[in-house]
């Protein structure tokens, strides 16, 4: 059977599910729930962005969700971050499978509304690796344009990311020659190394969460450019094979 992606515009709680089952108590009972199904993850994340439009056309297509034009007055630069990978392994309790595809994304945002973006991927990653990707990697992109030193808020749905940076994980990880509290080993640690020299590049960077694939305009493009990256991948393993 064909996967299905669900989209709750309006419910209990809106985003982009898997399963039939977790969408249907979000959207049983609550009064004008709008919710759609889409063959792809792409399509079902640009509808809710779009609002959940009443229409029997054709969702638009994942280029052509809308980045914000500009960041928030207080910033010159807004940042926004995503990973995200297709864990079949976990879904049946396992691990993560080497064939599963994994990518993240990151849009910036200039206060001249300049608008610069990336995004790559791998396969047999986790999700967790991809988030630190996406973030590290438009902290690089950042200091390559020369706008390290501007205020920058850095928007993330990753709250494993966030922690790490603001209840001082990282520094804690680095004093222990990057071992958890457990003195056992740090899960891509030299990813955090890299994040961890980065970092003090940048004197005026904020970070906040957003909840994942839902009303920001940022996080949804950035989702919706890392599941493109997925697509292509998979394409391209097919045309191989």
């Amino acid at each position: 059977m064909a996967k299905k992606y669900y989209a709750v515009a309006r419910g209990k709680k809106t985003g982009v599910f898997t399963d039939w089952p977790t969408t249907q108590k979000l959207v049983a009972g609550f009064p004008g729930a709008r919710y759609k199904s889409f063959p792809t993850r792409t399509e079902a994340a640009a509808w809710v962005a779009a609002g959940g439009p009443k229409t029997s056309s054709k969702p638009k297509a994942a280029a052509a969700v809308n980045a914000p034009s500009q960041p928030q007055k207080k910033y010159t630069v807004a940042l926004w971050s995503d990973g995200g990978s297709r864990n079949t392994g976990n879904v049946a309790g396992g691990h993560v499978k080497q064939s599963d595809v994994a990518a993240w994304a990151y849009l910036l945002v200039t206060q001249d509304k300049k608008k610069y973006s990336g995004s790559a991927g791998e396969f047999g990653a986790t999700n967790n690796r991809m988030e630190i990707m996406g973030l590290l990697n438009a902290l690089r992109r950042l200091e390559q344009l020369g706008l390290n030193q501007e205020p920058i808020l850095a928007t993330l749905d990753s709250q494993y990311v966030l922690n790490a940076i603001n209840k001082g994980w990282l520094r804690g990880w680095q004093r222990r020659g990057w071992q958890r509290a457990n003195n056992q080993p740090l899960v891509n640690a030299e990813l955090w190394r890299e994040l961890a020299a980065i970092l003090p590049h940048f004197s005026q960077l904020d970070l906040q969460w957003t909840k994942g694939h839902a009303t920001n305009s940022g996080n949804v493009f950035v989702d919706t450019l890392l599941n493109q990256t997925m697509d292509a991948l998979l394409k391209a393993r097919a045309d191989q094979s």
